[in-house]
C-alpha cells in the first residue's frame, strides 16, 4: 500500500484528490501548515503531495510577502526534509503563473519562466529551489504546472459565470474571442495518481485537459446545464476595459485582472505528461466542465 502525506488537504483540490487516492486503497495522511515539519511527519511515507500554498487573489488585498513565506519558505522546509527521509517522490503543485501570465501561442516546458505577479514569482522560486538541490539516489520530484482547475467545490471565475448564467443576465464579453485551456479537477487527481504508482522520469510538467475552448462556449455549456439558452452580448471591448478599470478603483468584481482572466487567450499544452503516464485523460474538456456545472446546481 502506498502511504500518501497531502499538505493543503482542506482546500479545494485536496478535498477531491484525497478521497480518489483512498478509493485507489492509498493511504492518506494530512499535513496541515501550523503543524511542524519534521522528519516524524514524513517518516513511512512513500511520497508527498505538496498542495498547500498561497492562491492567486485577483482583488489584490493580499500582503506580497505572504506569498514568498506559503509558496517558498514553506515548500523549501517541507522539500529539505524530504531529501533527509526515506521518501521517495515528491509532487508539488505549482501554477502555469510561475511560466507566464500571458502566452502568445501555447505554452509548453520548455518556455523561459517570466511571472510578473508575486504569486507566479514565489511559485517559481519555490521550483527553481526544488531544481537545484542534488537528488539522491531512489527520489523523484514532479513540479505540476496546472492551468485554470474547476471542478465539485470549485468557487472560482466559473462559479461567477454560472450565477449570471442562472439568474439570466446576459454576459456581457460575448466580443472577445479568446480560446483558454481548463483542467478538471478529476483530471488532474489522475494525473496524481499515476506519478504515484508509475516510474516517471522527474521534471516540470504543465497540467491541460486536450482541448481549449472560448469563454462563449462555456458559458454555453453552463446554460445547457441549466437547461437554458445562452445570452450573449458582444459589447464593444473598450467600453469593457473601461469598466474594468473602474473596477480596480473601486474594488469591483469586474476588474482589470479578472477580465484578463475571462478573456484572454492561455493555451496550454498537455502533451509532456500525457506522454510520460503512457495514456489519455480520462475526462474530455466538455465532459469535465458539465460536472462542475452540475456541482454548481447542488449548491
Amino acid at each position: 500500500m502506498i502511504k500518501v502525506l497531502i499538505t493543503g488537504a482542506t482546500g479545494f483540490v485536496g478535498k477531491n484528490l484525497s478521497p480518489y487516492l483512498s478509493k485507489l486503497e492509498m493511504q492518506v495522511e494530512h499535513f496541515k501548515r501550523s503543524e511542524l515539519i519534521s522528519n516524524q511527519i514524513i517518516r513511512d511515507k512513500a511520497a508527498i503531495v505538496h498542495l498547500a500554498g498561497k492562491a492567486h487573489d485577483l482583488k489584490n488585498f493580499s500582503n506580497p510577502e505572504e506569498y514568498y513565506q506559503v509558496n517558498f519558505e514553506l515548500t523549501k522546509k517541507l522539500y529539505d526534509e524530504f531529501l533527509k527521509s526515506d521518501c521517495r517522490k515528491f509532487i508539488f503543485i505549482s501554477s502555469v503563473k510561475a511560466a507566464a501570465d500571458q502566452v502568445d501561442g501555447v505554452l509548453t516546458e520548455e518556455v523561459l519562466p517570466a511571472p510578473i505577479t508575486h504569486y507566479g514569482r514565489s511559485k517559481l522560486m519555490a521550483e527553481k529551489y526544488i531544481q537545484g538541490q542534488p537528488l539522491p539516489e531512489g527520489k523523484s520530484y514532479y513540479i505540476l504546472r496546472p492551468c485554470m482547475i474547476h471542478g465539485p467545490g470549485n468557487k472560482g471565475n466559473l462559479n461567477l459565470l454560472y450565477k449570471f448564467v442562472q439568474k439570466g443576465i446576459p454576459y456581457p464579453l460575448a466580443s472577445f474571442k479568446n480560446k483558454r485551456s481548463f483542467l478538471s479537477v478529476e483530471n488532474l487527481c489522475f494525473v496524481i495518481a499515476n506519478l504515484l504508482k508509475k516510474d516517471i522520469p522527474s521534471g516540470i510538467y504543465n497540467i491541460a485537459d486536450d482541448d481549449a475552448l472560448s469563454t462563449n462556449e462555456v458559458v454555453g455549456i453552463l446554460a445547457q446545464s441549466l437547461n437554458r439558452e445562452s445570452k450573449l452580448w458582444a459589447i464593444s471591448p473598450g467600453i469593457i476595459r473601461g469598466l474594468a478599470k473602474v473596477g480596480d478603483l473601486l474594488k469591483l468584481p469586474l476588474n482589470s485582472e479578472r477580465l484578463s482572466k475571462l478573456t484572454e487567450n492561455y493555451l496550454v499544452s498537455n502533451n509532456k505528461i500525457k506522454k510520460a503516464i503512457g495514456g489519455h485523460l480520462p475526462l474530455k474538456t466538455n465532459e469535465g466542465l458539465r460536472i462542475t456545472a452540475k456541482s454548481f446546481s447542488n449548491t
